[in-house]
């Protein structure tokens, strides 16, 4: 079957307006400047989405909280796998709280490869987030979706389903990825996609 799968980063908060590592524990909500961004972007959203989608989101407040803003009264389907990383002892912290970090070059020379100490695993972090897209189509069955999570697990999803490089699909927030996909209800078959700021207004 055909389905339309709208991923979704959610809007800003306080530690993305100052640039902070804000994972899996960190369940901060959205700044005012987040939240004026999706009301600015509401009407634009909406009009990507058809008439028989399910909404689903990550379990953390900034993504329920921009799920409510930019959906209003649809049903909000929790998905836990969906949850951001765990970036263990980078959490909370700048580029410049860590830039002489030896444990932070690491991780820069390797280009995120090497995990993030005292947090979850890269390839952990990945798997988990296919299962949780993969957990929405099910329980979706003959509705598109739109799902409201974090950067990490787009970037999880689309390096997985394309088989690009997971940096590929850095995501500002309240961008994403409009995919078109062909699926047997319990995995993607075929895709086409296109990024939601090529598609509407800033």
């Amino acid at each position: 079957m055909k389905k339309r799968c709208i991923l979704i980063r959610h809007a800003k908060t306080k530690g993305n307006d100052e640039k902070r590592y804000i994972g899996a524990n960190t369940d901060e909500e959205l700044s005012k400047s987040g939240i004026e961004q999706a009301e600015r972007r509401k009407d634009d959203i909406l009009k990507l989405v058809t008439k028989n989608t399910q909404v689903f989101s990550s379990p953390m407040k900034r993504a329920l909280q921009t799920a409510k803003l930019l959906f209003g009264d649809m049903s909000i389907t929790v998905i836990k796998d969906l949850k951001e990383t765990d970036f263990g002892l980078f959490e909370g912290k700048t580029y410049d709280d860590l830039k002489d970090d030896s444990d932070y070059q690491l991780f820069l020379d390797s280009k995120g490869r090497s995990g993030f100490p005292k947090g979850e695993k890269t390839e952990d972090f990945i798997k988990r987030s296919v299962e949780g897209f993969l957990e929405a189509i099910r329980v979706s069955k003959d509705n598109d979706l739109a799902i409201v999570c974090h950067g990490g697990n787009i970037m999880a999803v689309m390096s997985s389903l394309t088989k690009r490089d997971f940096y590929d699909f850095h995501t500002d927030n309240l961008d994403g990825y409009i995919l078109e996909i062909e699926t047997d209800g319990k995995r993607v078959l075929d895709l086409t996609f296109d990024r939601i700021g090529d598609r509407i207004s800033s």
